[in-house]
């Protein structure tokens, strides 16, 4: 199922079941910095990054701890998902 992941002024779209909030944490720290040819840990194997997904198809909403602000359109796009039910939820980090 797709989703986002939300940290800092950064986004990921994600297929994938709802990550728990230290999944969520954990899929923001590895994909913060890319590494050409590293592994994915075992750990987040269920989750891949999609580059294209519609906004009405979203099914779950992480924001997690990041560097910057939120873009306007993030923030737009998860009150369109909040309004249409999905909860957004928040990891602490």
């Amino acid at each position: 199922m797709p989703g986002i992941l939300v940290f800092g002024d950064n986004h990921l779209l994600l297929e994938g079941p709802l990550p728990d909030a230290a999944q969520a944490v954990e899929l923001a720290r590895f994909h913060s910095v890319v590494e050409i040819g590293r592994a994915t840990p075992a750990a987040l194997a269920a989750w891949t990054i999609v580059t294209k997904a519609f906004r009405e198809n979203l099914e779950w909403a992480w924001v997690a701890p990041g560097d910057g602000d939120r873009t306007e359109a993030v923030r737009i796009l998860l009150e369109e998902m909040s309004a249409r039910g999905v909860e957004v939820r928040t990891a602490a980090g």
